[in-house]
């Protein structure tokens, strides 16, 4: 009875009798998209400084202008295992497969083909990584499962082409894409038959000693040996130490806050069978299907049932909730198609910024939830990381330099806040790459066999994003053995992650032996 309990509250709760300060949470919390997005009009203008709310007015972001003082911008980084059709940057193995294979592993797919333009190869659509992904290192030292919480929006079933989650070498992490299930996991809210007095209380704030102390006295009037006598005395004095009172925050009243209600859910279900597109459905008039997955996301960290938490967008899909029928990846060809060239579709730019406001408000949203809710001096927001990744720069180029990256939230403190850092030169004029270019706004022109040519050059912003992980899990909790690399049971600071950080090297499909060239955080980004 206990057991679920004693597994969420470690480091939660109340003060003690003697004024000791609460220990807050601190959580990962990341949205990942796919195919990138309009760079030049994503970006605001200074790529090193502070930024206030009107730097964002005007760019893809500025739905976030009202979080301004806590958002961070970490600029310049490169994910890794980049495809380019003369392998110079990476493996040839399937352009969005092997990015997303790599991007939270930072290590190379297998089986590895050297051969871009071979559709036969048998590891083309089907490669994956040699090593398990960021969620699931952090997970198995923070979650008491050993399991990150995974949420594919809208339910849409993975493959290797886009999956980013592995808890171990090739093997792929399907997640949760069922609500239902997903509430059922976290809180048991959803099961058959009416909630449990026990349930109720619990949630209402009350200790596992407060639910099972009848129980304990009725043991102790029982005729046992000292022995067991003094078993049962320890049993108490641990649930003393141990069995604090869950987070007032995490209510019944809050799964009803954010609209995770049987009717709500039971709306989600009915979008999922309509023809075309389901996750831009409204399922009430301020919330569409995907922001019902955020607010099961938001729930999980206020009842801090996960500190790992992933929420993934699907990959190649047809938004046509928002009035769009080509899928994501042709219209991020430019083409209408996946060819690499050719003219460009009619106001393919408009269609492409009506999708990165739509991630934007998306993020907007889940942001706005997390801060909606008091925890200790500030809001869950403020003691968490909630990263926007995005799998690419520039969806024609498939560039992996200058990522677009924007972080809420200090994760206690951790990071700074209220500014854009340049972590690869400090230059405050970083380019915002040319992703307009040659495609007219009015229309027109044509994209040249050198698509490279819309993303950021290859020279800039290559800072390596294995870093950037690096501070995420120091922020969190992780720990690293002697050499650096996330292990458990270790006590030192991570500075080593992944087998490569250099994009260069995965051409080699693993052949390279293990290299980190720029190991440790960025601490451009501490506070």
């Amino acid at each position: 009875m206990a057991v679920p309990f004693l597994r969420s509250v470690e480091e939660r709760a109340a003060k003690a009798d003697g004024g000791e300060d609460l220990v807050m949470p601190h959580r990962l919390i990341v949205m990942f998209t796919a195919y990138g997005c309009l760079t030049n009009r994503w970006f605001p203008e200074i790529s090193h400084g502070m930024l206030t709310a009107s730097n964002y007015t005007g760019t893809t972001l500025e739905v976030l202008a009202p979080y301004a003082n806590k958002l961070l911008l970490p600029r310049g980084m490169r994910a890794m295992n980049e495809w380019t059709t003369d392998m110079s940057l990476g493996q040839g193995n399937d352009p969005h497969l092997q990015v997303c294979g790599s991007y939270f592993t930072c290590a190379p797919v297998t089986p590895h083909s050297d051969e871009p333009f071979d559709l036969a190869h048998e590891g083309k659509f089907d490669g994956k990584p040699v090593a398990p992904s960021l969620d699931h290192v952090c997970a198995r030292q923070l979650s008491s499962d050993g399991l990150p919480l995974l949420l594919r929006v809208g339910n849409l079933n993975e493959s290797p082409v886009d999956a980013i989650s592995y808890s171990a070498a090739q093997t792929l992490f399907p997640g949760i894409g069922d609500l239902t299930q997903g509430l059922s996991q976290l809180t048991g809210l959803m099961g058959s038959g009416p909630l449990s007095s026990d349930t109720y209380q619990a949630l209402r704030g009350k200790s596992v000693l407060d639910l099972v102390k009848a129980d304990l006295e009725t043991l102790e009037r029982l005729d046992m040996s000292a022995t067991d006598k003094q078993k049962l005395a320890a049993w108490k004095d641990l649930l003393h130490e141990t069995a604090k009172p869950v987070l007032k925050s995490c209510s019944l009243d809050v799964v009803r806050q954010l609209g995770l209600t049987e009717a709500n859910l039971l709306l989600v279900e009915q979008a999922r069978g309509l023809s075309g597109d389901n996750i831009t459905t409204r399922v009430t008039d301020a919330w569409d299907v995907s922001d019902m997955y955020s607010n099961l996301a938001v729930l999980a960290a206020v009842c801090d049932q996960s500190r790992v938490i992933f929420l993934k967008y699907p990959g190649n899909y047809v938004f046509r909730g928002l009035g769009l029928n080509n899928d994501t990846d042709s219209l991020n060809h430019r083409l209408g198609s996946p060819g690499l060239s050719g003219p460009c579709l009619a106001d393919v730019n408009a269609m492409l910024h009506t999708i990165d406001r739509y991630y934007a408000a998306k993020f907007a949203h889940l942001v706005g939830q997390l801060d909606s809710f008091d925890e200790g001096e500030g809001t869950v927001l403020d003691n968490s990381a909630t990263v926007w990744f995005q799998q690419y720069s520039d969806g024609c180029a498939m560039n992996t330099n200058n990522l677009p990256i924007i972080q809420a939230g200090s994760c206690g403190g951790y990071f700074k806040t209220g500014q854009a850092i340049n972590v690869d030169d400090g230059t405050s004029d970083l380019s915002r790459g040319n992703s307009e270019v040659p495609c007219t706004v009015e229309g027109g022109g044509e994209v040249p066999s050198d698509f490279k040519s819309l993303g950021t050059p290859p020279e800039l912003a290559n800072a390596p994003i294995n870093k950037y992980f690096c501070n995420l899990m120091n922020a969190i909790g992780v720990k690293a053995g002697e050499d650096g690399f996330p292990q458990e049971g270790g006590t030192q600071k991570v500075t080593h992650y992944g087998m490569y950080d250099d994009t260069t090297d995965f051409v080699s499909g693993g052949a390279n032996p293990p290299k980190i060239n720029d190991p440790g955080e960025f601490d451009e980004l501490l506070a």
